[in-house]
């Protein structure tokens, strides 16, 4: 997923006039930077593809490891890509949210941006991996455009994380293409299951990003960054969340009539009870930021059993 949305450097802004850093950042710093709560929106499509694989005659595991290395280098690429981009365009300066290397001035830009382009390579070359493997070649553009989504979401002169399109292209490239791109990969098809968990992973993704985002509402209005939360409003933006969160779960048990097993998703409903109360009764501002880790822990556990539903 993109990691849930932030801006992009204006390239009529030089790196020379981002103040340089005061220090060199620390390890923990650049493993915080990379967003670890943020990790489940990767492996979770991959866990449901490969169930979903499994109730199709598979899982093939060298695919399926290879589309997990993809998963995760592109979502702390997108993170890293995001860093950047806000440091350089300057609306870190009131950052609620995690910790930032080029806003807090603990990296150099440049270095951050780099760190960027090493993940989307890795990315890059996992993907090649696994379109070799499975020849089907077509799906090189699918990796290319997954790239260009990451970097896009708030690089370039007109990012669509800016433009309140960020929850669209979170549910396409983390929700249908991770999930039934995983699927495709190890049988070569791709079927109702697959659609239904491509869906509910979307949906719950997406909801994290809404959460992201509705933290940030005063301070993205105030840098003119036009998410969907900032166009929505606060209140529209709490009950989207919660539709998001309802519609995830609804999704993973849509297919519970051929495949019983999936039921094992409803032990995983009660985790959805605290972020929902949170969103729900009005939280703003940092209160907001176990929410993610919260739906995050919750989009892990349902993909989790949904992939184990799918397998049985």
């Amino acid at each position: 997923m993109p990691d849930p949305a932030e801006p992009t450097p204006d390239p009529a802004v030089p790196l020379s006039a981002v103040p340089p850093p005061a220090r060199r950042a620390t390890a923990a710093q650049w493993v915080s930077a990379a967003r670890p709560r943020t990790l489940p929106a990767a492996l979770t499509p991959v866990l449901v593809g490969t169930g979903a694989a499994a109730a199709l005659g598979g899982p093939a595991w060298v695919p399926a490891a290879l589309a997990l290395v993809v998963a995760l280098a592109l979502q702390v690429g997108v993170n890293y890509a995001n860093d950047y981009s806000d440091g350089v365009r300057g609306t870190d300066a009131e950052r609620v949210g995690p910790f930032r290397l080029v806003g807090s001035g603990a990296a150099e830009p440049r270095t951050v941006r780099d760190a960027a382009f090493a993940c989307f390579a890795v990315a890059g070359l996992a993907g090649l991996a696994v379109v070799a493997l499975s020849e089907h070649w077509w799906l090189l553009l699918v990796g290319a455009a997954s790239v260009a989504a990451a970097w896009y979401y708030t690089g370039g002169k007109r990012p669509y994380g800016y433009a309140g399109l960020g929850e669209v292209f979170v549910f396409v490239f983390f929700g249908l293409v991770a999930v039934l791109g995983t699927t495709y990969v190890q049988v070569d098809r791709v079927g109702g299951a697959a659609l239904a968990g491509a869906f509910c992973v979307g949906l719950l993704a997406c909801a994290i990003l809404v959460a992201n985002n509705l933290r940030d509402v005063p301070t993205d209005a105030l840098a003119g960054k036009r998410t969907l939360a900032v166009r929505l409003g606060e209140r529209r933006s709490r009950l989207l969340f919660a539709g998001l969160v309802a519609g995830g779960l609804a999704a993973a048990l849509a297919c519970a009539p051929w495949h019983p097993w999936v039921l094992l998703v409803l032990l995983a409903v009660p985790l959805a009870v605290r972020p929902l109360r949170t969103v729900l009764g009005g939280a703003a501002g940092r209160d907001l930021i176990p929410v993610l880790k919260d739906t995050g822990v919750l989009e892990l556990a349902v993909g989790a059993l949904l992939a184990v539903g799918l397998a049985l």
